[in-house]
């Protein structure tokens, strides 16, 4: 069984039975792509669909139901937003006012809240003051601390925070049965994953390792398409272990952050996006572990 469409910039890619991912662009937030560069989950039920993460705009939540029904003429009763990027939750206000309820992890919302108004902004100068028309911070009805189990329409859903990664309130959402993980920005394919500011870096390796122990078949990431854990190990577990290893041998050394910017990441040049950021992470991480030594 295969299902495979593309529109609007986005493409649906079917994981398993009932079970999709919605792929965006790997590129930058753009007036063309509305804020949707990441990739999406869709969960089909007798009791309706499941939505993982609801797009970066209002716009952009709106495009993202229109490729929804292309796959099932069901509406979306549950969005999960998977962390604190603006294209896991600024798109909340569209599904809800079409009746859909909205989870997201206690420390997810908190961070919604502390970062709304710089979000906004920035998708105001990256996608346009008509690309953002529309979208409101609307926060999660319903939140949960370190998990929630859902059955909804005869699927079991676990919703399990990390405790930390690309951003505070990051969750992993679980589909046991078929072995389907929703890892949101804990994992990143295809393209380099970014560490910024808000990111827990130190924590990003056990979470990453945590989610592994689940044994998933299928990992839907937060940027690329569906794939292995073998795959996610490669582009985003091993790349974080290179940083981490790398960086802490510069500080057991005394190093500064210069040289600390300058480590060794070439293994990973085939990732998309490698030359703007594998700097900039590395000082990140710098700046993040340098306390330590």
């Amino acid at each position: 069984m295969s299902f495979n469409v593309q529109a609007a910039g986005l493409e649906v890619k079917q994981v398993t039975d009932n079970v999709y991912a919605i792929v965006g662009e790997m590129v930058q937030r753009s007036p063309e792509n509305l804020g949707n560069n990441a990739t999406f989950g869709l969960i089909v039920t007798d009791a309706g669909a499941v939505l993982v993460d609801p797009g970066g705009t209002y716009k952009g939540a709106a495009r993202l139901a229109a490729v929804i029904k292309t796959v099932t003429d069901k509406p979306v009763k549950i969005v999960i937003n998977s962390g604190g990027q603006d294209h896991r939750w600024l798109g909340n206000g569209y599904f809800k006012e079409h009746g859909a309820r909205i989870i997201a992890s206690s420390a997810a919302v908190e961070d919604h809240q502390d970062r709304a108004n710089g979000q906004l902004q920035g998708l105001e100068f990256l996608v346009g003051k008509e690309g953002v028309q529309g979208t409101e911070a609307v926060y999660a009805d319903e939140t949960f601390d370190k998990s929630l189990s859902l059955d909804f329409g005869g699927i079991q859903i676990e919703l399990i925070a990390t405790g930390g990664s690309h951003t505070p309130g990051d969750a992993v959402i679980w589909l046991p049965e078929t072995r389907v993980a929703f890892t949101g920005d804990l994992v990143y394919l295809e393209r380099t994953l970014g560490i910024g500011e808000m990111s827990d870096f130190k924590n990003w390796i056990p979470a990453f390792e945590a989610m592994a122990a689940l044994k998933p078949l299928h990992i839907v990431p937060g940027h690329g398409k569906p794939s292995t854990l073998e795959r996610a190990k490669a582009d985003t577990y091993d790349y974080l272990v290179n940083l981490n290893n790398r960086i802490s041998k510069v500080l057991e050394n005394g190093g500064q952050i210069a040289e600390g910017t300058a480590v060794d990441q070439e293994a990973f040049k085939y990732l998309l996006n490698f030359d703007q950021l594998a700097r900039r992470n590395a000082q990140e991480v710098f700046q993040q572990l340098e306390f330590d030594f």
